[in-house]
């Protein structure tokens, strides 16, 4: 009786909105309890579980989605929602926009190139030198560039994913040790590294962080989607 309550349960695409929905809710506050600690990231905490969870249920990744694919929807209202922020700081954002735009180029071309270099160097054949190359974009766009590049598009979005987790938890304490304590640079640095997750860690931490690495983000995803084919190009 259990077992047939749970592969009709399993296939209700509201079940898996719904332990989404609770399973963030509980890293979120495991998170806020440890004092929003760097390794207490709730992504990182929510993606552990619900991967544990589809593992031991034998759920399909796309059963799950039907579900998920809610949450999904949010991004792009929640990316549209950075603009309130960098409205408020619109004055920085211009006193600032010549050094943000050098490190825009100079990050961009360093997150995709040293990528490339390293992976290319333990021979790692081309599609997926094409699908690591937008890794530090967020998913949407990365896996749109990954296609248009011979790439693997599911192969982008788990490096996409990676990338914006370790950049999350260790962005904090690099800024730290480095010394940086203006948060313009801490949060460009954290979304043009590590896109959405990045930029939602930056905001954790203070508004104008948050702003200006929604602005990386954004920029970020515009400038690698020209230059990802050129800097490929030299590994073919």
């Amino acid at each position: 009786m259990r077992s047939d309550l749970w592969v009709y349960l399993s296939t209700t695409p509201l079940l898996w909105l719904a332990v989404t929905v609770v399973v963030y809710v509980i890293a979120d506050h495991l998170a806020q309890r440890s004092g929003r600690h760097p390794l207490v990231n709730p992504v990182l905490i929510s993606v552990i579980f619900i991967v544990a969870v589809l593992w031991a249920t034998s759920t399909a990744y796309s059963t799950y989605f039907e579900g998920a694919q809610f949450v999904h929807f949010l991004l792009g209202p929640a990316i549209v929602a950075i603009a309130v922020p960098l409205y408020r700081n619109l004055a920085r954002v211009k006193a600032n926009l010549v050094p943000m735009l050098a490190a825009l180029v100079a990050g961009a071309v360093t997150a995709a190139g040293s990528a490339l270099a390293i992976a290319a160097a333990f021979g790692v054949p081309l599609d997926v030198l094409a699908s690591l190359a937008p890794k530090s974009v967020t998913a949407g766009v990365a896996m749109g560039i990954s296609e248009g590049m011979g790439g693997i598009p599911a192969l982008t979005a788990v490096l996409v994913i990676t990338t914006g987790l370790i950049g999350a938890v260790i962005v904090t304490p690099l800024m730290n040790v480095m010394g940086m304590t203006d948060y313009a640079a801490r949060g460009f640095s954290a979304g043009l590294a590590a896109h959405g997750i990045g930029t939602a860690r930056a905001f954790v931490v203070d508004e104008v962080a948050g702003t200006f690495a929604g602005i990386a983000m954004g920029l970020n995803a515009v400038l690698t989607a020209l230059l990802a084919p050129l800097i490929l190009s030299f590994f073919r």
